[in-house]
């Protein structure tokens, strides 16, 4: 190309650059006058979000350049809210709940979840694809993290099925989806948050995930069979029943968390917060004294990859703090409950605008700061319309599944990446029949509280 061709292009290309800058700066200023103080807080942490700053730090920016130039507001009052918005005993869970997470992952668990999955349904269409569903399943209910979740499953269960003959596309497919069981089932860190976020029982939480997990567990089995039996894929050998019993006895130590997490919250001997820290010793005690797969020496090693992960968090979670007491300060929830009411949308058509409003924050955002800055946002109005708040989380976490498997900032697509070496772009084509069963799933939420609602009731919870 030649020197006045390049300058050309350049000339356009800064042109085109010159009029996004422009449009976007337009769109700020409109939604900051429409708004006012509510248009002004969304445009400055949109206007950060866009520069590349990370959202939790954008968070915390917008609060202090609000509070800075636009109220009387100390700093002393903020650094204060800081510490004492995270000073919560249900905010130990959450690291409590990783390094159960890694102990599992690390401890030899998902291996045997496996095994006993395969005994059970390998003999089927598509039988090791259903068996990776399954052990995922499983390995939701004492886990907590979908990205735990496909990489103690998936790395594992996906060379397998390419070593059966399975196309590589098709078993990453499974896996990324199968992978955000993680965050539904018993334990979950996007519900601790969004029980902190909104002063909802943790417990009922837990238990309110279990039905629809199962749901969804059938739903992505029913589409992988089909696909399975439509294109001839692999089926193995039947396991005797002896087989299955040795496969079950070698789980069960693993298995045996989820009655201590279900047993201990219905039960009343633990608290939540508590049962977290069960599972962590005992996922602990399994994985170097039980299964001795993983050796006393790695335990340094777990710890500081807990920890790393647990900062991370507990990073977005202060500054998402922030953003609450900013929104409370201002009265924002309240004027957004007001104004969602006036338009008369009923609870149908609130819970349909919701979704749409969460799906697309899961394009830019990953859950846990989609959850504390939407849920204290939401939250009120849901209320206000009679919706029950532990049904309204279950929705809020089956909208994060959806935005954990597609890109630009699924988690889970670049987890199964590193493990499949394929593209985002691959990975992205390959997950859409379980991403559109997953969306069914999810009106089958919204739309079906009793679902959600009938064990924790029937539990006590509620």
């Amino acid at each position: 190309m030649s020197g006045a061709a390049l300058t050309s292009v350049n000339v356009m290309s800064k042109k085109r650059a010159a009029t996004w800058l422009i449009g976007i700066a337009a769109i700020l200023l409109a939604v900051c006058v429409i708004g006012g103080k509510v248009g002004i807080v969304f445009a400055l942490l949109l206007a950060l979000m866009l520069t590349g700053i990370p959202v939790s730090i954008a968070l915390g920016l917008t609060v202090l350049m609000f509070m800075y130039l636009l109220t009387h507001v100390p700093v002393e009052a903020v650094a204060l809210k800081l510490f004492s918005g995270i000073e919560k005993f249900e905010i130990m869970a959450i690291p409590l709940f990783i390094l159960a997470g890694n102990f599992l992952t690390h401890g030899g668990v998902a291996k045997r979840m496996i095994k006993f999955a395969t005994s059970l349904i390998g003999h089927w269409h598509g039988g090791l694809a259903l068996a990776g569903i399954i052990a995922c399943a499983m390995f939701a209910l004492v886990c907590g993290s979908s990205v735990a979740t496909v990489v103690a499953i998936g790395s594992i269960i996906l060379p397998a099925m390419v070593k059966q003959g399975y196309p590589k596309r098709f078993g990453a497919g499974v896996i990324i989806t199968a992978g955000s069981l993680g965050i539904l089932m018993l334990p979950s860190i996007p519900k601790v948050i969004y029980a902190i976020s909104t002063n909802t029982s943790i417990g009922a939480l837990f238990l309110a995930g279990l039905f629809p997990g199962i749901l969804l567990t059938v739903m992505l089995c029913t589409t992988t069979w089909v696909l399975a039996k439509k294109n001839g894929y692999p089926r193995m050998r039947k396991a005797t029943w002896g087989e299955r019993g040795k496969a079950f006895k070698d789980s069960v130590w693993g298995l045996m968390l989820v009655v201590i997490i279900i047993g201990g919250i219905t039960k009343g001997i633990f608290t939540p917060t508590e049962a977290a820290a069960m599972s962590a010793v005992y996922a602990f005690i399994i994985s170097v004294f039980v299964y001795k797969d993983m050796p006393l020496k790695k335990t340094p090693e777990v710890l500081k990859k807990s920890a790393s992960l647990s900062a991370m968090l507990l990073y977005i979670i202060t500054n998402a703090v922030l953003f609450s007491f900013l929104m409370a300060h201002e009265n924002i929830p309240q004027a957004m409950a007001d104004w969602i009411l006036a338009k008369d949308l009923g609870q149908a058509g609130f819970l349909f605008f919701t979704n749409i409003l969460l799906l697309l924050a899961g394009n830019v955002m990953e859950p846990s700061s989609i959850i504390l800055v939407m849920a204290p946002i939401l939250h009120p109005a849901a209320i206000r319309l009679g919706i029950d708040a532990v049904h309204f989380g279950i929705m809020i976490d089956a909208n994060m599944e959806v935005g954990l498997c597609h890109p630009p900032v699924g988690l889970n697509l670049y987890v199964a990446s590193g493990i499949s070496k394929m593209s985002i772009s691959e990975l992205t084509v390959a997950v859409m029949p379980w991403l559109l069963t997953m969306l069914v799933f999810l009106v089958i939420v919204t739309y079906w509280p009793g679902l959600s609602l009938w064990l924790p009731k029937a539990m006590g919870l509620m």
